[in-house]
């Protein structure tokens, strides 16, 4: 059976999260539909990552195994067709080797959280990003970010029902930058994370940013390996899957 790699956006405001649920709506599960109804089966939409319920896509990636050898234009074209008007795009589609595997070939994982640093309500960004109203301290947020790098137990930076067999990950990047006036991105890049991660590490670094916590404070958060000691979970509207690299 022929497989195609799909590099997928999607807004995930409506949906339950990635992976396909009983009785709410999913990304995967409209991909399965929009599938269904362009060739006539119905396929398992193998993604590369599972994002929570709220939280956005730029280029997920997953791949599909269909019993007919289609033009990938036609491939991208007919799905999009039918998942319209949800909030979901096939950006593009191809054809790639039986052994690849969105979720396994990956060698990396890259997040971008958006924190909209500024007093007025948002409008045109609102479930888009995190709204943080007093002016944070970005160069002080880095400068503790770059202490999570590396090889480490994320326990501390771990949700309760996370299911990875192991708390241990190795943190690639983590940058805290500010773009314009009024948004600071979060940057983050691994082979994988732990469930969370990304969001407890951004709501720590902002009690950074907020002068609450101080770089040692953040070190500490991650030597101690316990949950309590994690700050305020950031909201998932303001985290993106960025890219999948392979």
């Amino acid at each position: 059976m022929p497989r195609y790699k799909l590099v997928i956006e999607y807004d995930g405001t409506p949906y339950c999260g990635w992976q396909s649920q009983d009785h709410a709506p999913s990304v995967q599960g409209a991909l399965t539909d929009a599938i269904a109804s362009f060739c006539g089966m119905r396929v398992t939409v193998n993604g590369a990552g599972r994002t929570d319920a709220g939280v956005h896509a730029l280029q997920q990636v997953a791949h599909i195994d269909l019993v007919r050898d289609w033009d990938v234009d036609t491939v991208r074209d007919a799905i999009n067709a039918h998942l319209r008007p949800a909030p979901i795009a096939v950006l593009a589609a191809a054809r790639v080797a039986d052994g690849f595997d969105a979720r396994f070939s990956a060698i990396r994982r890259c997040y971008l959280y958006r924190i909209a640093n500024r007093r007025p309500d948002l409008t045109l960004d609102r479930d888009r990003a995190w709204r943080a109203p007093r002016p944070l301290d970005v160069a002080a947020m880095h400068a503790a970010a770059q202490r999570l790098l590396g090889k480490h137990d994320f326990t501390t930076f771990r949700a309760a029902e996370c299911q990875a067999s192991s708390p241990i990950k190795t943190l690639e990047r983590l940058d805290v930058l500010r773009v314009g006036e009024d948004e600071i991105a979060v940057h983050a890049a691994a082979r994988s994370f732990l469930h969370h991660q990304v969001r407890s590490m951004v709501g720590s670094l902002v009690l950074v940013g907020d002068g609450k916590w101080h770089e040692g404070d953040l070190a500490a958060a991650l030597a101690a390996r316990d949950r309590v000691a994690c700050g305020p979970v950031a909201p998932p509207h303001g985290l993106y899957l960025a890219a999948v690299e392979y």
